[in-house]
């Protein structure tokens, strides 16, 4: 099967993505971002790679039990065909903290052709041209941050954890203090990930996000049928909860694009966690300068 013969779900008609397609490998732009000069972001799909099975075919992980030969191959199609060598990425190394680290040129291929030297670490920045911020996921929300003005760009893995403990707003303070960015200039993408109508959450979750998020912010992050308020469950929208991360932080909302685009919803497009019962593959997304 080909990219092309799968049909997209999406959750509106807004025109997120651009879908590309180089030498058998497929992957997703941001329509917004793709007006940022110099500024690039890519999103695998799962097309064009050399894993099989559950894992087919572009996987990015070894933690599922994929062969690293195959993961490593990968890495190199991926960043063949988007104009950035597997040698000039870095893998964040994620274990649902809001630990960030910043990269350099000597960074370059850690996590994927060479060993990391560092742990749990779930958000990377850098102000290098070419260094590729590269973050994995699979129903979990990836965060893509760029400053036009300063030349500085970022990228977090923000799962439930990630976002109630404001991981994305932690990295826009850091942006802001390192490098001197305006929060009024960063543009953000909040990427493809579960969607609110596929993730439902137990009441231990929902009170850490309500002790986190004002009472008057509860109605865009929870939804609760008559059974879910008898068993304490909820529909809980972390697109919301990181673009009010984002806001908070002094992200202009109008430079804040929300994905339309569910993992869930589209497990033949990017691998999905929930949707597959944990059998599955791993995405990423990588964003970098030129």
């Amino acid at each position: 099967m080909q990219v092309n013969q799968i049909q997209i779900k999406t959750k509106d008609d807004r025109e997120v993505f651009s879908l590309h397609e180089r030498d058998g490998v497929s992957w997703l732009s941001s329509s917004s971002f793709d007006q940022l000069p110099g500024i690039h972001i890519a999103i695998a799909t799962r097309f064009g790679g050399v894993s099989e099975g559950m894992y087919s075919t572009l996987n990015f992980s070894v933690s599922q039990g994929d062969d690293p030969a195959k993961v490593r191959e990968n890495f190199i199609r991926f960043g063949r065909a988007i104009g950035l060598p597997a040698e000039q990425m870095v893998l964040s190394q994620q274990t649902h903290t809001t630990n960030l680290r910043y990269c350099s040129v000597e960074d370059g291929g850690k996590g994927i052709l060479r060993e990391r030297g560092y742990t749990d670490i779930d958000g990377l920045y850098t102000d290098h041209n070419g260094v590729g911020l590269v973050i994995s996921f699979a129903d979990c929300v990836p965060v893509f941050l760029a400053d036009p003005v300063k030349r500085v760009v970022a990228a977090v893995h923000s799962g439930w954890r990630g976002t109630v403990g404001r991981i994305g707003m932690k990295m826009v303070r850091i942006m802001s203090d390192r490098f001197g960015c305006d929060p009024q200039n960063i543009h953000a993408l909040i990427g493809p990930s579960i969607c609110q109508d596929c993730y439902e959450v137990d009441e231990p979750v929902i009170t850490r996000f309500k002790n986190e998020y004002s009472q008057d912010q509860w109605p865009l992050l929870f939804r609760q049928s008559d059974e879910q308020i008898r068993t304490g469950h909820c529909q809980l929208d972390l697109w919301q909860a990181a673009r009010l991360n984002l806001l908070e932080a002094g992200v202009d909302d109008q430079h804040i694009t929300v994905t339309n685009l569910c993992t869930c919803c589209n497990p033949d497009l990017i691998f999905s966690h929930r949707a597959t019962g944990g059998r599955r593959g791993v995405t990423v997304g990588v964003i970098f300068m030129q």
